[in-house]
């Protein structure tokens, strides 16, 4: 399926969730959307620096939308874009674990160094459904900025 099929299909999805009386938060992002978006994302970044990018990325629209938004975080495990909770941003979360323990932002972090890019599983709190899900994210790596951008979305 082609990626604007995938836009339109998510699109239609959401319309039908609002005409229904669902909340479009409980509208799931297919996965392959969220990774276009953090490629796009990441060249934004690249062209842009962070701190232009900052105040797009927080606004909801675009990059922030349904149950996805878009995250910068540098090498070190610091936030510098965190649309969802903005008082994290400029702080250190390297040790965060996800509900079963596992280092998540230390994930995060390899990914982008090792690999470039790529996903990462974990299990996290769904504020929508308010249990512990599986989330998986998309991370890239903007070398030219030493940060790396990701999208997360529950399976």
């Amino acid at each position: 399926m082609s990626l604007i099929r995938k836009f339109v299909a998510v699109a239609a999805i959401a319309l039908v969730a609002a005409l229904t009386g669902q909340a479009m938060a409980q509208v799931k992002t297919d996965p392959e959307v969220a990774k276009a978006l953090t490629l796009k994302a990441a060249a934004l970044v690249k062209e842009q620096g962070v701190d232009v990018v900052k105040p797009i990325f927080h606004a909801q629209g675009e990059w922030r939308h349904d149950d996805i938004y878009v995250s910068v975080m540098d090498l070190t495990g610091t936030w510098l874009v965190y649309p969802v909770k903005p008082e994290g941003e400029g702080k250190s979360v390297i040790n965060v674990k996800d509900a079963d323990g596992k280092l998540l932002v230390q994930d995060l972090v390899n990914t982008a160094k090792d690999k470039g890019e790529g996903w990462v599983e974990y299990r996290w709190l769904n504020p929508v459904s308010n249990k512990i899900e599986p989330k998986m994210s998309y991370v890239k790596m903007v070398p030219e900025r030493n940060v790396f951008v990701y999208v997360g979305v529950y399976k």
